[in-house]
Order: structure tokens, then C-alpha cells, then sequence
């Protein structure tokens, strides 16, 4: 049987019809990335809803002729300015690390093959295909060596395609097995996958608990600034009894700090500075949450070779089998090397110490898969060769593969050479086996496999080591790692086939060898029917199943294409020690916006609650006849108040270390201690300001005393929120509190400040008053944080559990 048909023409294209078809248009042109263009970040940045709310705001402001009071219109550049320099930052990083990464296709050209980048790739190129190998453009087979096509990433059919020649193959599918060649019929956006690619590889936030949690919050307060925002434009505007310049500042006064401007924005920096900061860690993060959900990750499968095990290989020993000679067995695996078009680590260390080829003709060929287990050729006279597992080329009881079972528990790989009784392509094949030798090859483990492993077991995350090698050899390489249950391999071909009884084994053990390709995407579906999440690390073929079904799936840099295509994350540097920077890094972004989230959904809270009691108060006194109240403070006020309890801090807090374990929840806890703090700030400031509150009439010193008297119980509650936000406590955090208190000092001593700000503490009476309430204030938010702790089981720390423990 022929191995290989090849059509006419099948040199490629020359060098001249290349060029003429990029001078047609005729060229795959894609782009390499689908993340936003320059002039599309700086417009999604720009005009936002939140950006057009200040907007407004800051023209109505405009109009009073009070430009001082227009200082929160900075907020919009800050925004905008910020947002902008994030994430071009990020799209730089992704963009050179994607190039690194991406798929690079073998075209023949002129007789010559050589890789390309996918955009290079012309109509009418003969692209040649090897096991892994993505398909990049559409194309019809021109040879096939038993190709085999898996196209479940387009259509979903799980079982591999044989593709003869004539057959047509979609560009987003892989090559399981076999090779062979295609020329491209359609290139750039008119190839099948070419949309669907472009909006998966986009860098964007979805799917995100995180950021699901802020749109749930962010729809709850929009329901709130609705009322509170109608209640305080009508009360400024026509209950005050103020002339319209305070009336309209007054309003712009109670709606600006309602809106959580810095919230998003926080939110965004977090995820890119984190996607630069794994970037020099040679780490692509082809979607954003994978950050954030490798934090919540509590099961990790992780390949062995290639993961645990470096990918290079070394033959070690041939161990030659009753009736063979050494000479026989050598020219057979020299030759089977040799002629394997592309070799796997196994292959290629067998084909670096064999280099005396004997110029054997093959007349059939069986490519190497993951279902099967071995490879072979049919040499004609010469035999037919099998290379492949000894646990499932021999019987189990023969003395043969006792032999091997020992070696390989040494952590040594075995491979059998044997012959068979029929051409390697028969349908019945391997048939009869004759075994010859046993191929032993060292595989070295991974450096820093061990401090990786126990990083993970220090944080609670469950290892599963899951390989398609013998479970002995598995065995032994997870023993050597100290990994808890590694000497115990189950082999999984014995595995029960239903989820329930699956989940149930992979609940109590930890290695896994003989592991198919199906059943990778089985134990990884059985582990999230019991609540984990799972991320799964591979760079083979047999892992795309996998990976894709995977919560978080991540591949090695030096992987096959298609096992890139389909990972969150990719590990360019091939090192499974990057993981735990991975992990950090997302529970660093989890962590910290939470902590932002308190800040910034406290004060939304208390300025909507003000702006009710406010607005009530002044539809009463039309109904009671009492004196009008108009707004406390002046929009410069509520400036300053989120300057230091909030913006400065909240930035810094944001990229701040933080190794907390991600937890699921974010809405509720955020609400818990944001609410009840923003009715204690709200009601405070209040009091405070119906205690120093002396009527419409009142004399513009009456008036900034009463403004003072409220901002300074405010911002007393306002910074203990911070106080109680930053725990636990390290140096930096206690710097931060105390600058920030200090700035605060300074506003409300020094002169200039005083006048520029309208600030008066001069009344002593009334400043002590303030102090009252923001003292009785703390002690409440204080009482809330604790109590809420014991009422769900939260443990509260002050200062970090361990030395250098980071909060």
C-alpha cells in the first residue's frame, strides 16, 4: 500500500507567484490579534457613561462661573488619561507575546519548506502537516499519510476525521496523527474560522465573576441615583430657597460622589497591570479572566511530560529480547526513526544516538497516537516494525512486560520494538506481536517541578498528575516528587466509565497513567461535577480536549499549536513554576478590588443616603413649613473628601501584594461592611450638619462652619472605613493611613488651604460636635466589621498571621 499520494505541482509555489499574489491582495491577512486598536482604546476610554454623567455635571458647574468647584471635571481626564496608558500598555504586551506564540506554518516553496508567520500565507500555498500542527487557512488535501483531522474545536465531533487526498480541510481544526500537505483555497477572513477566531482571541473581561459581581452592583446603585438624584435636583433647584448658583453647585454636589467613577477604572488597571507584570514572566494571557480564575482554581491536572518532566529525552539502554541480535534491532529503530517525519521527544532521542541509517524502503506506515499507543512501518522483506507502550503492545503476564513494568517504576521510559505478523496499516493491526528489545529512555524532571508542587499543596490546591505514559513510570516520577498518593498509579484504562463513580476515584487518588485523550476530557468534566475548579496544564495533542474543557486551560510555549490555540494561558517560558506567579497575580487583582470596592461603594452609599435625608428634609419643611436645608457641601468638599479616604489610597491598594485565597462571594461581602458603613457615614454627617445648621438665612461664615462641621465627621468616618479596608496591617499600609490623615491636617490648618477650600474649623463648639459624631461613627463601623465576622464565620486579623505574611 502507498503511504502517500501527492498531487501535481508538489514543489509549492514559486518565489514569483508568491509576489504576485501579495500584489493581488491574495494574502492571509487576518490580524495577528484581535485586541483594540490604539484609536479604539482611547474612544472606549473616553466616552464612557460615566465620563458623560461628569460631563454634564461639570458644564452645569461651569455655568455658576465657580471654576474651583469644577476640580472633580479632573476626574474625567484621570479617568480617560489612566484607563488609556493601562491598556495600551497591556495590548503591547499581548500583541509581542502573541506573535511569540502563535501557530507558524511549514510552506513549500520553490521545493524548500520553511515557517512562516500565518499572515504570510498566500492562496494557492502547499502548507505541510505533522501531528499538532493547527491548520491556519482553508485548503484541500494534496497528500495525506494517514492524515487524520480533529475538528471538534469548529464542529464539536470529538472523533479524529481520516482526510484522503481531495479532502477539504477548515482552517481551526488540528492534525492528531499522521501528515501530509494542503494548499490554501481560502485565505484572511474568507477562511471558515476566521471570525470565530478573531472573537475568541479577543482581550476582553467577560465571563468574569469579578467583573460580573461590579455590573451587579453597579446596576443596584443606578437603581438608587435614580430617586436620590430626581430628590436632590428638586430639592436644590425649588425647596432650598437658595438663588441658583448655590443651588445648582449644591446638586452638583450631592451627584457627584453618588457615582462610583473610580471603580471600573481600578478594576481595569488591576487586570493590565497584571497581564504586563505575567508578560515578563514570558506568561500570554490570551483571556483576562484567566487571571482572576486561576486565583480560584482548587484542583490542577497537570501533564507529566512535559510539565513535571523536561521535554527533551535521552536513550538511555536497548535491552535486546530472546531470538533478535543487537544489529537486527538497531537498524530497525535507526531506520523507523529516520523515516518518522515528525518525531516526538521519544523518537528524536532514539534518532540523535541511531544516526547509521540502513536506506530501508517502507511500504506502509502507522503514525503514532494517542488512542493506540504505538507507531509503526512496514519495511518488506525487512519486517514489519511496531514501536509503542510494552503494557499494551504485550500481554501483561509475560515475562516481557514485567521487565519493563520494573524498569519504568525506576521512572525510566520504556518503549518495545516488536514485529508483527501483517503490515503495520491492516485494519487488524498490530496483530500477532513479536517482541525484540526494550527501548529505556531517561526523562529528566523539571528543576523546579518540586517547589512548584508544594506551593500548591501550601495553598490547598489538589495536584492530579494525569499522563498518557505507563502509571508505573507515572508512579515514580510523582513519588520522586513527593507527591501525596504518587505511589499508588492508577492505571486508566481500568477507570469506571460513569462520572459519578470517575469523580469518585479522582476524589481519593492523584496519578494517573494510560490516560486517553477522552478520558482527560472526562476526569476534567467529573471533577467540576463536584464543585472544583479545575485548571489543566499540556502541550500535546492528546491535551486540547482537555484544555478546552478545562476551567483554566494552560499550555507550554513549546507545545503543539493547537494546544495554544485553545489555552487562557500560555506558558512561553515552558516552565510549570510559573503558576504559582500566575495564581499570585490573580489573587492580587481579586483581593485588592474587593478592598476598592469597599471604598468606593461606601461612599456611594452614604452620599445617596445624605442626598435622601437631604432632599426629605427639604420636601418637609414645603409640607411642615419649617426652614428649608439646602445641600452641605460645595463640590469642591466632596473633592477633597475622596482625595485621601478614597482615590490615592484605592490606587495604591489596587497594585498592592496580596495573597489572600480567592473566594467566591465578592457581592455579598463587599455589600456587607459598604452598606452599613455608608448609613453610619450618612446619618453622622447629618447630624452633624443639622447640628451646625443656622437656616437659609444663615451668613456665608454660618455657612462654611456647617459645611465643615459635616465634611470633618465624614471624612473621620470615611478614613477609619480606609483603616478597617487596609487590614492587615504591614509598615506601608500604616504609612498610608497616617499620610493621608496628615494631608487632611494640613487642609484644615493651613490658611491657603482653608480659604481655597472654603473650609472653617474655627467654631469650637460646633468642630467638637463634629468630632462627637465621627468618634461615635468609628466605634459603630468598628462594631459592624466585627460583628459581621462572627455572623459568617470570617476570621478578623489586625496584623498578618505569619511574619512577612502578605495582606
Amino acid at each position: 500500500m502507498s503511504i502517500t499520494v501527492q498531487a501535481s505541482g508538489a514543489t509549492g509555489l514559486t518565489a514569483e507567484e508568491v509576489e504576485q499574489r501579495r500584489r493581488d491582495g491574495l494574502t492571509n491577512d487576518v490580524p495577528d490579534r484581535a485586541s483594540r486598536s490604539v484609536r479604539e482604546i482611547i474612544r472606549a476610554n473616553v466616552f464612557t457613561r460615566i465620563n458623560a454623567i461628569l460631563g454634564v455635571l461639570f458644564i452645569l458647574v461651569m455655568s455658576t462661573g465657580s471654576i474651583i468647584d469644577g476640580m472633580f471635571g479632573l476626574l474625567i481626564v484621570a479617568n480617560s488619561a489612566v484607563g488609556i496608558i493601562q491598556e495600551i500598555r497591556a495590548k503591547r504586551t499581548l500583541d509581542q507575546l502573541a506573535i511569540v506564540s502563535q501557530a507558524k506554518p511549514t510552506v513549500r516553496r520553490d521545493g524548500v519548506a520553511h515557517q512562516v508567520a500565518p499572515k504570510d500565507v498566500v492562496l494557492d500555498d502547499l502548507i505541510e502537516l505533522g501531528p499538532g500542527d493547527q491548520i491556519v487557512v482553508d485548503g484541500v488535501v494534496e497528500e495525506s499519510a494517514l492524515l487524520e483531522i480533529d475538528e471538534s474545536l469548529l464542529t464539536g465531533e470529538a472523533d479524529p476525521i481520516d482526510k484522503a487526498v481531495g479532502a477539504e480541510v477548515m482552517s481551526g481544526s488540528y492534525v492528531v496523527s499522521g501528515s501530509g500537505a494542503y494548499r490554501a483555497t481560502k485565505v484572511g477572513r474568507d477562511a471558515y474560522a476566521a471570525k470565530l477566531a478573531d472573537e475568541a482571541s479577543k482581550f476582553t473581561l467577560v465571563h468574569s465573576e469579578l467583573r460580573s459581581g461590579i455590573d451587579k452592583i453597579l446596576k443596584f446603585i443606578t437603581y438608587l441615583l435614580i430617586p436620590a438624584g430626581l430628590l436632590s435636583i428638586y430639592n436644590q433647584l425649588f425647596s432650598s430657597g437658595e438663588s441658583w448658583r448655590p443651588a445648582v453647585t449644591g446638586m452638583v454636589a450631592a451627584l457627584v460622589p453618588m457615582v462610583p467613577e473610580g471603580l471600573v477604572l481600578m478594576t481595569s488597571i488591576a487586570f493590565a497591570v497584571g497581564v504586563v507584570r505575567l508578560g515578563r514572566r514570558q506568561c500570554l494571557v490570551q483571556e483576562l479572566p484567566a487571571i482572576e480564575g486561576l486565583a480560584r482554581v482548587d484542583v490542577v491536572c497537570a501533564d507529566k511530560t512535559g510539565t513535571l518532566t523536561e521535554n527533551g529525552m535521552r536513550l538511555s539502554d536497548i535491552k535486546i529480547l530472546d531470538g533478535f541480535d543487537d544489529g537486527a534491532v538497531r537498524k530497525a529503530l535507526a531506520a523507523m526513526a529516520g523515516d518518522d517525519p515528525r518525531p516526538n521527544a521519544s523518537v528524536q532521542a532514539i534518532a540523535e544516538e541511531l544516526t547509521d541509517r540502513p536506506g530501508w524502503q517502507h511500504t506502509a506506515v502507522a503514525p503514532f497516537s494517542s488512542a493506540k499507543k504505538w507507531s509503526g512501518f512496514s519495511y518488506g522483506e525487512h519486517g514489519d516494525w511496531l514501536l509503542g507502550a510494552p503494557d499494551v503492545l504485550l500481554d501483561p503476564a509475560s515475562e516481557e512486560a514485567r521487565t519493563a513494568e520494573e524498569l519504568g517504576s525506576a521512572g525510566l521510559r520504556i518503549l518495545l520494538l516488536a514485529q508483527s505478523d501483517r503490515p503495520v496499516d491492516a485494519p487488524d493491526a498490530p496483530g500477532a506481536v513479536q517482541p525484540a528489545a526494550l527501548v529505556v529512555l531517561e526523562q529528566k524532571i523539571r528543576p523546579d517541578a518540586r517547589a512548584t508542587l508544594d506551593y500548591f499543596a501550601s495553598q490547598d490546591v489538589s495536584i492530579k498528575v494525569i499522563s498518557g505514559d505507563n502509571a508505573v513510570s507515572v508512579g515514580a516520577v510523582a513519588s520522586s516528587l513527593d507527591l501525596p498518593g504518587g505511589e499508588h498509579a492508577v492505571d486508566a484504562r481500568r477507570l469506571p466509565e460513569e462520572r459519578e463513580q470517575l469523580a469518585d476515584v479522582l476524589e481519593q487518588q492523584t496519578t494517573f497513567g494510560r490516560v486517553r485523550p477522552d478520558q482527560k476530557r472526562a476526569m476534567v468534566g467529573a471533577l467540576q461535577s463536584r464543585g472544583h475548579t479545575v485548571a489543566m496544564t499540556g502541550d500535546g495533542v492528546n491535551d486540547v480536549l482537555a484544555l478546552k474543557d478545562s476551567d483554566i486551560g494552560v499550555a507550554m510555549g513549546a507545545g503543539s499549536p493547537a494546544t495554544r490555540a485553545v489555552a487562557q494561558i500560555v506558558l512561553l517560558d515552558n516552565k510549570f513554576a510559573t503558576l504559582p506567579y500566575v495564581v499570585g497575580e490573580g489573587r492580587r487583582v481579586i483581593g485588592n478590588i474587593e478592598r476598592v470596592s469597599n471604598l468606593f461603594l461606601t461612599k456611594t452609599v452614604y452620599s445617596v443616603l445624605l442626598a435622601f435625608l437631604i432632599g426629605l428634609a427639604g420636601v418637609g419643611s414645603q409640607i411642615f413649613g419649617y426652614e428649608p436645608i439646602g445641600y452641605p457641601f460645595l463640590p469642591r468638599h466632596v473633592t477633597i473628601a475622596a482625595w485621601f479616604t478614597i482615590g490615592i489610597p484605592a490606587f495604591i491598594l489596587s497594585l498592592a501584594p496580596n495573597n489572600e485565597r480567592a473566594r467566591t462571594g465578592f457581592v455579598s461581602r463587599v455589600m456587607r461592611l459598604a452598606i452599613p458603613s455608608g448609613i453610619v457615614i450618612g446619618v453622622a454627617t447629618f447630624v452633624a450638619y443639622l447640628i451646625a445648621y443656622a437656616g437659609p438665612e444663615a451668613s456665608e461664615t454660618q455657612k462654611e462652619q456647617a459645611g465643615t462641621t459635616a465634611l470633618i465627621t465624614l471624612i473621620m468616618i470615611a478614613m477609619w472605613v480606609l483603616a478597617i479596608v487596609a487590614r492587615p496591617y504591614v509598615w506601608w499600609k500604616v504609612v498610608l493611613i497616617v499620610a493621608s490623615m496628615a494631608a487632611y491636617v494640613v487642609l484644615f490648618t493651613v490658611p491657603f488651604t482653608r480659604e481655597f477650600f472654603k473650609l472653617d474649623p474655627s467654631n469650637v463648639a460646633l468642630t467638637t460636635s463634629a468630632f462627637v459624631c465621627g468618634a461615635v461613627g468609628i466605634v459603630l463601623v468598628e462594631a459592624i466589621w466585627w460583628i459581621s465576622a462572627a455572623l459568617h464565620g470570617e476570621e478578623r486579623r489586625l496584623i498578618p498571621a505569619s511574619p512577612g505574611g502578605s495582606a
